[in-house]
């Protein structure tokens, strides 16, 4: 009987530690309007490299006017798929730490900024807390996040809306300008 009970524990403890080790997709929306938005986005993809975000795919960069409040430089954003294990509250801790790392302070809402990570999918699953909102409750209505999530992730269906990325971009009002960014117009 006694082994018995050992083998029980043991088989929880395994559960327990292979259920911890679940890697999920994830995609996340960055953005920069001050400073060098371009290395400002590399040193955050860096960051969130460093914290076990292992990128899949990358969309291109997209220079994009700004929204909300327009009296402020563009920015650069792009897309990026990737894998975790971390679950969605440390992911968000995470990020917050990276963007304070980065620089980024707190400012008035849509105003300008070093950068800004949101996650706008993490799996399948919905997720509605004060602090954390997944899917981003706004990205079916940007196009500057529509755009670069249609390049790497077409197909991809909103788990509220029921719609596809390609259908809710054929479907946004947004009118701001979303172009692919060269690089070296700002670099010389």
């Amino acid at each position: 009987m006694q082994s018995k009970q050992v083998g029980i524990y043991f088989y929880v403890f395994q559960f327990i530690s292979v259920r911890r080790e679940i890697i999920v997709s994830v995609y996340l929306s960055l953005g920069s309007n001050i400073g060098n938005r371009f290395k400002n986005i590399q040193t955050a993809i860096k960051l969130l490299k460093e914290i076990g975000f292992n990128v899949i795919k990358s969309s291109s960069i997209y220079e994009t006017s700004p929204r909300g409040v327009t009296d402020q430089p563009d920015f650069l954003n792009l897309v990026l798929k990737g894998k975790t294990k971390l679950c969605p509250e440390e992911l968000l801790k995470d990020i917050k730490r990276i963007e304070k790392e980065i620089g980024r302070k707190p400012t008035k809402k849509w105003g300008a900024r070093i950068i800004d990570i949101d996650i706008l999918f993490y799996d399948k699953k919905i997720i509605k807390t004060k602090k954390l909102k997944i899917p981003h409750p706004h990205l079916h209505r940007r196009n500057f996040v529509l755009i670069p999530l249609k390049e790497i992730a077409p197909r991809l269906m909103h788990p509220l809306i029921k719609k596809t990325v390609s259908q809710m971009l054929n479907d946004s009002s947004d009118k701001g300008a979303v172009v692919v960014y060269n690089e070296y117009k700002d670099n010389g």
